[in-house]
C-alpha cells in the first residue's frame, strides 16, 4: 500500500529558523583601524575620581586622545563629564592613539626590562648554588602523551 506523502516543495526552511540569542554588548568597543597607528584605552577616572597622574604618563610616552568626530562608528552616550567631552570617553576609559613604531619600541623597552629582571633572578639564585645540591632553573615545559598506564 504506497504511503501518501507531501511534496518536498510545501517545506520550507523558514519554518524551521532557528531563534537568534541575545548576547552582551561590548563594554569597549574597537575603533576602526587606522595605517599606522594603534589604540588603547587609557584610565581617566575610576570610581569618579580623576587619574590625573596616569592620564599625563600616558600623554608623555606619546598617545594622542582620539576626537569623538574621528571615530562615528563608536556610540556615545554624552553621560561623561566636560573635561573629555570632544573625546572618546566611556566608563572613566579615553580612547588614545599612537604610531605603531612608537608602540613597537615601548613593548621592546619593556621587554628588555623583564628580561634584565628575569636574568637578574637568575643570577641572584645561581649564587646560592651549592655543589652538593645543586640548583635547577629550566623554564621550559614538556607535553607527553601516556598510554593511562
Amino acid at each position: 500500500m504506497a504511503e501518501k506523502r507531501e511534496s518536498r516543495e510545501l517545506d520550507n526552511r523558514e519554518s524551521e529558523k532557528r531563534t537568534s540569542h541575545w548576547k552582551a554588548p561590548e563594554v569597549l568597543p574597537e575603533p576602526t583601524p587606522q595605517k599606522g597607528f594603534g589604540f588603547r584605552w587609557v584610565r581617566v577616572s575610576s570610581m569618579g575620581d580623576i587619574d590625573a597622574g596616569n592620564v599625563s604618563s600616558k600623554l608623555r610616552e606619546g598617545w594622542v586622545p582620539c576626537k569623538a568626530t574621528e571615530h562615528p562608528e563608536i556610540f556615545l552616550a554624552s553621560i561623561e563629564q566636560e573635561r573629555f567631552k570632544d573625546n572618546i570617553v566611556i566608563s572613566g576609559l579615553m580612547l588614545c592613539k599612537a604610531p605603531v613604531e612608537m608602540i613597537e619600541e615601548r613593548s621592546a623597552y619593556y621587554n628588555n626590562q623583564a628580561k634584565s629582571q628575569m636574568e637578574s633572578v637568575d643570577n641572584n639564585l645561581m649564587r646560592e648554588n651549592d655543589s652538593r645540591m645543586p640548583l635547577f632553573n629550566e623554564r621550559q615545559s614538556k607535553v607527553s602523551f601516556g598510554n593511562g598506564n
